[in-house]
């Protein structure tokens, strides 16, 4: 996801946006006087933010303090620590010296993680540049043990303190500087400095943007050469587009299928190019396919809830398909934070007596969210507290300041290497499909994202049984249908040991797939992509409940894509097969209203 560079506003457009703002947030309370001090405080927290990449600078404060204090008064850990440099320079200095005897045949003193690919080269095992490697790696070793451990500090501000010292490490990477990079040294010698002239052009389109924008709508466009399985859009309200895909076949499954994507970018990942849409495969598979599509949206929908989204996203869509098909019967499946909001909408199903679920599938989504992963860093009462304020001046989250947050994540891959890759090699890959959805960002309502980063990813709520969807509280044991659930091994939106929680939270038999690959590429892995592979866990409900380590241990490793897994899980929950539905069911009133991929995933 890339960021970018929001223009300032207008002064009348400021002016309009704090009366709206103050007129909105008097009719809140009976009070003016102490809503205004409040009103001031959001401006200014938003102001600070916008310096700040969004990120509370209280919270990282209390983080550091709350380290360095308890490191105050461990004589022993600051000892341990100092042992450790110790140790380190002596490693440094024996590998100095024996590639000084013994040249390029020198063993490293240090390896990297297997994520990091900046040393990767051939050219870093040459002198002095193995040198600069193996020092910066074991420094930034050492101060990961240092950051860990200390006596007395919470989890959440070691994490932080370890999170942010590695962020600032990365920065000073000997790969990221021309004089210490030596495919730069060499890529500049070959080439007599061209490649710094392309770089520098990169880095001015990075800038204005306009050109790359250009490029990337050119290459890849919704409903040109992406989003371009035939369908309707049979169902339109404020929040969704319901699709549905056209049957290839004769005859099709039973019950029809709902897809509910996340609403945080655009719902065509399921969906890309042809060869590579799991919406497609399905299709051809003879099931009879709906997806949502989400709105991007604006201001106006400020005050949708995380409620308003069940509602009038899931409910109504399954409402939609029930009556365009007249099945009584419906396969649903969530994808991310759609997999999430359906958890939620099939618990409440099952709370209230409705049992039009036939499965469940839950796909790279997490319902427990007490080890969310680093994303779980940006989770504490001020940094909520500090979201909250900029979504509350605009009425939304904009995509950008998601869009750092991801990147903070993956660092070294998103920003450094991008950048050693585009401005200093001079190199730029080819746009695919899936970097140009990426690119494809949506905003978030400001109470719906609130309501999500409080009550899941703060509170919990969902997996303790305590949120509530129509004034009484879910529970996801109330969840018996069947169920088909999807991690992949190296997700860092929702890690795969998160994900595997539903194993032991739903009572029902489930159906886990570990997949090779990342939050989106692991899904996005078509029949015959290379270099992708599977584990299989079947899990009967009233069984010993697995512990996730052990069993991806011990699990037979399959090659090739889960998709044709899903697609047999799927055919078996289905009761048989009937004529191919036609799209749309205009008698019912749901006549078809334009043509796939439709209206909301072209807002911008």
């Amino acid at each position: 996801m890339k960021q970018t560079v929001q223009p300032a506003l207008p002064d009348s457009t400021v002016d309009s946006m704090i009366g709206r703002h103050l007129s909105g947030a008097l009719a809140e309370t009976g009070d003016p006087d102490d809503r205004m001090f409040l009103i001031a405080d959001r401006f200014h927290h938003a102001s600070l933010a916008a310096m700040t990449l969004g990120i509370s600078p209280i919270s990282l404060l209390q983080a550091w303090q709350d380290w360095i204090l308890h490191l105050g008064i461990s004589p022993g850990k600051q000892q341990q620590i100092l042992r450790q440099l110790g140790r380190k320079q002596i490693r440094l200095g024996k590998y100095i010296l024996n590639c000084a005897l013994n040249g390029e045949e020198t063993d490293c003193c240090i390896q990297p993680p297997p994520h990091d690919h900046r040393f990767k080269s051939p050219a870093w095992k040459k002198f002095p540049f193995n040198i600069c490697a193996q020092s910066f790696l074991l420094t930034e070793q050492w101060w990961h043990e240092a950051a860990m451990g200390v006596s007395g500090v919470t989890g959440q501000h070691e994490r932080l303190v370890e999170f942010y010292t590695r962020q600032f490490l990365d920065v000073f990477s000997p790969a990221n500087f021309a004089l210490t990079n030596p495919d730069v040294i060499e890529a500049t010698l070959r080439e007599g400095g061209v490649n710094f002239l392309r770089g520098l052009g990169y880095l001015l389109s990075d800038v204005t943007k306009a050109a790359q924008a250009q490029e990337e709508d050119a290459a890849f466009k919704p409903g040109a050469n992406v989003a371009i399985t035939p369908g309707e859009v049979v169902f339109r309200n404020d929040l969704i587009e319901l699709i549905q895909y056209a049957p290839e076949a004769d005859t099709v499954r039973a019950e029809p299928l709902l897809i509910v994507p996340a609403w945080i970018m655009k719902y065509y990942i399921l969906d890309l190019s042809p060869d590579n849409s799991l919406i497609r495969y399905l299709v051809a598979q003879g099931f009879t396919v709906f997806c949502i599509s989400w709105i991007n949206p604006d201001e106006s929908l400020r005050n949708v809830s995380l409620e308003d989204y069940i509602d009038r996203g899931v409910m109504m869509a399954l409402d939609a398909v029930e009556t365009i098909t007249g099945s009584e019967k419906i396969h649903a499946a969530g994808y991310c934070l759609g997999g999430t909001l359906l958890a939620m909408a099939s618990a409440a199903m099952a709370r209230d007596g409705d049992d039009r679920l036939q499965s469940q599938t839950i796909l790279a989504a997490q319902v427990d969210f007490d080890a969310p992963g680093e994303l779980g860093l940006f989770m504490d009462e001020s940094q909520l507290s500090f979201i909250e304020d900029v979504m509350w001046l605009k009425g939304y989250l904009d995509q950008w300041q998601m869009a750092g947050a991801f990147q903070m994540l993956r660092s070294q891959d998103l920003i450094w290497s991008r950048m050693v890759l585009e401005y200093l090699l001079g190199q730029r890959p080819g746009t695919s499909d899936l970097m140009a959805w990426n690119a494809d960002g949506t905003r978030m309502p400001y109470r719906m994202h609130s309501d999500y980063l409080r009550q899941l990813y703060l509170n919990n709520d969902l997996s303790q049984g305590r949120y509530k969807v129509g004034g009484h509280d879910v529970h996801l044991e109330d969840i018996r249908v069947p169920v088909f659930a999807v991690g992949t091994t190296t997700d860092h939106v929702a890690p795969w040991r998160s994900v595997f929680k539903l194993v032991h939270l739903f009572d029902t038999d489930v159906d886990f797939i570990l997949t090779s690959g990342g939050h989106n590429a692991g899904i996005v892995s078509e029949p015959g992509h290379p270099h992708r592979s599977y584990r299989k866990l079947f899990y009967k409900h009233g069984g010993p409940h697995p512990n996730a380590d052990d069993w991806a241990e011990q699990a037979e490793v399959s090659d090739g894509s889960w998709w044709p897994q899903w697609s047999d899980w799927l055919t078996r929950q289905s009761s048989g097969t009937v004529p191919a539905r036609a799209v749309g069911n205009p008698e019912r009133g749901y006549p078809p209203l334009c043509k796939a991929p439709g209206a909301y995933v072209k807002i911008k």
